[in-house]
């Protein structure tokens, strides 16, 4: 059975330094699982550490490309322009073909980033990720509150209502979303998996401590900074992007707003950034809590590179293990 590893966690705990390490010794590929490195032009906020000169070079998989990293490559950077829109079916749509192409070079491929409905689709399926985008409903839906789009939804689907958590009940755009697919069940659609591969997967999972992780949000902001992030914004603004644009509302770009239009210091931007990337870490270790198969390692415990290295070792020698 073909091999996929993934390393997964929040943001800032070092995924992708660690899936350098292994790649480089286990002749893998890189395939990165981040909503937000997907947009060009877009380095600095979304943290993609290229080295300087670092080039992106095509392959002869349709229109994709890579970068490549000491010699290794890196899938899913700069897949799209920032005014265009990308979904998790647009990612599987993305990783199906390189993992292939990975997989037939007698190559190790190496999942990894913090967005776990991207890694979800990959290892598992996700069957609504079939659904298409209705811009009818979704703009006759959009000056609607959280709570009429939820009691929308309950109207249609009470199982669906039910299931969702606080943080999805206020968030208008998982309302919109899971509207749209209840319609669209409602009107006969018929759901599949985009991905139907079977892997022998191992999950690692890089944790720390609340406070630890906190720093090395608030150092990884201030870093951001300091390399430009407002010039980056400031030239995509010029090249008409707009602050409704889906690149421009992810993470460590619309917290500028207020700041670009006169409403905010920079300070004040530079705070509600931080204060925002630690809310997402919190929720990322709760999405990935739920998955029983992670493996967790906290990288504040000595030796902890050598106990995932262990396990790592361990899982790829076995040749004949199931499916993880």
């Amino acid at each position: 059975m073909d091999k996929l590893l993934v390393i997964c966690g929040p943001t800032g705990a070092g995924k992708t330094a660690l899936a350098l390490e292994l790649a480089k010794k286990y002749n893998g590929e890189i395939v990165s699982a981040d909503s937000r490195q997907v947009y060009k032009s877009m380095d600095v906020g979304t943290g993609k550490d290229l080295p300087k000169g670092a080039k992106y070079k095509f392959s002869g998989i349709k229109d994709l490309g890579y970068y490549e990293i000491d010699g290794i490559k890196i899938w899913g950077y700069d897949l799209i322009q920032p005014n265009q829109e990308f979904s998790v079916a647009n990612y599987v749509r993305f990783s199906k073909p390189v993992i292939e192409d990975i997989l037939k070079a007698g190559k190790l491929p190496i999942l990894v980033g913090g967005t776990g409905l991207y890694i979800k689709g990959v290892v598992d399926g996700i069957p609504t990720a079939v659904v298409p985008k209705n811009k009818r409903l979704r703009k006759n839906l959009s000056l609607k509150s959280p709570d009429e789009l939820f009691e929308i939804l309950a109207q249609q689907d009470t199982v669906k209502a039910a299931s969702l958590n606080v943080s999805d009940r206020k968030n208008p755009r998982r309302l919109i979303r899971a509207i749209e697919v209840s319609l669209w069940r409602l009107k006969g659609g018929r759901e599949k998996k985009l991905f139907d591969f079977k892997f022998h997967t191992l999950f690692i999972g890089l944790t720390a401590p609340k406070e630890y992780l906190f720093r090395k949000i608030e150092a990884r902001v201030e870093e951001r900074v300091q390399k430009g992030v407002e010039k980056e914004i400031r030239m995509l603004l010029e090249r008409g992007l707009n602050w409704k644009d889906q690149a421009m509302i992810s993470l460590g770009y619309r917290q500028w707003r207020g700041y670009f239009e006169g409403r905010e210091t920079k300070k004040e931007a530079v705070s509600e950034w931080k204060s925002e990337e630690k809310k997402y870490a919190k929720r990322q270790i709760t999405w990935f809590a739920k998955d029983k198969r992670v493996n967790w390692f906290d990288i504040t415990r000595p030796k902890w590179r050598e106990s995932v290295e262990n396990l790592v070792k361990k899982w790829y020698s076995n040749a004949d293990a199931k499916k993880g």
